[in-house]
């Protein structure tokens, strides 16, 4: 079999951001190689050594690259695309940060030599559950005639996490659509791309609130709402940056979210922030409302589903995929 290798560079700083990124998209077998690491080890094992190669100090100057492999096929190229799309709002998060990291990918061994401009082509629509369809905002919308049972998403995935192919968000996707009946008010709590908010109006909500910590994402949620006809900073979406530990952990600042008014709430995040907020999600809650969340790596998910039900939660539906867990809650 044929490989494509694929290089990123970036600084020290970026390497835990860049490598966590890889993990949520299934790419765990790294090669990580990173001077200021380098230079730790030499100096701590400095008493087992008495010369070390020029070349080799030459070599991991100003470098702290990862290196990852992926079959040489349509599955290989398919996930060089998510890869490339995650990396661009990686990039551009970076750019608002004291680091200014700049990820920059590299490929050899690919016969596509324009693969930094061909990529959108292995981004494909996606249908999620019994009435989603996903599609980007580039592609041919004629796929709608093929799909008149569908709802279309529409949305640029370029520029912040949420693109509904990332097991987290599909199963969000899928664990939403049956509680969305008609008129429901939805709180998207670290909303990305402002997939899972911008989807549950689609589906018949009758409006949403929507914040993250990072401007981009903010800015990229109202640029998707647009996309499917729904107007931002209107009752029916409102967006806005903020800290949602913070908010919640204040309760002058809780109030902002409307305490007690939420038929759904969403935080497609991470275990720790999930484990953290849990206990004052139910206060944002109606009586018969839900609690949807994800983000929780398989090896988290029983401390998570723990911190659930001590918060109050029963767990009325869980999924589980590609080492992901997912969970529909209730008080």
């Amino acid at each position: 079999m044929r490989w494509l290798t694929a290089r990123i560079d970036t600084s020290h700083a970026g390497l835990e951001d860049l490598t966590a990124m890889l993990s949520g998209l299934g790419i765990d077998s790294v090669m990580i190689e990173d001077e200021t690491e380098f230079q730790e080890f030499l100096e701590e094992n400095r008493a087992s050594w008495d010369y070390v190669d020029d070349d080799l100090i030459n070599s991991m100057r100003n470098r702290s690259r990862v290196t990852f492999y992926l079959p040489d096929s349509e599955a290989g190229f398919s996930k060089l695309a998510e890869v490339r799309i995650a990396l661009q709002a990686l990039r551009e998060s970076a750019q608002t940060g004291e680091n200014n990291n700049n990820f920059l990918m590299t490929l050899e061994n690919a016969e596509d030599a324009d693969w930094e401009n061909n990529w959108k082509k292995y981004y494909k629509p996606v249908e999620i559950g019994e009435r989603l369809l996903i599609i980007p905002e580039w592609e041919n919308h004629d796929c709608f005639d093929k799909n008149k049972n569908k709802i279309p998403v529409i949305l640029d995935p370029g520029l912040a996490f949420g693109t509904g192919g990332h097991a987290t968000t599909r199963m969000c996707l899928e664990l939403l659509e049956p509680c969305v009946k008609g008129g429901e008010r939805v709180l998207d709590l670290g909303c990305g791309s402002g997939i899972l908010s911008i989807a549950a109006l689609l589906l018949g909500a009758e409006s949403a609130v929507a914040v993250d910590m990072d401007e981009i994402a903010v800015r990229v949620a109202k640029s998707n709402a647009l996309l499917n006809q729904i107007q931002p900073d209107t009752a029916r979406y409102r967006v806005f940056t903020g800290n949602i530990n913070q908010i919640l952990s204040n309760p002058k600042t809780r109030k902002s979210l409307d305490i007690n008014q939420y038929h759904i709430i969403f935080a497609n995040i991470v275990a720790d922030v999930i484990i953290r907020i849990a206990p004052w999600i139910p206060d944002l809650l109606l009586p018969d409302g839900v609690f949807i969340c994800s983000g929780v790596i398989d090896h988290r998910h029983e401390e998570t589903e723990s911190a659930l039900k001590t918060a109050g939660f029963k767990i009325q539906n869980s999924r589980e995929s590609g080492g992901w867990y997912a969970y529909q809650c209730e008080i």
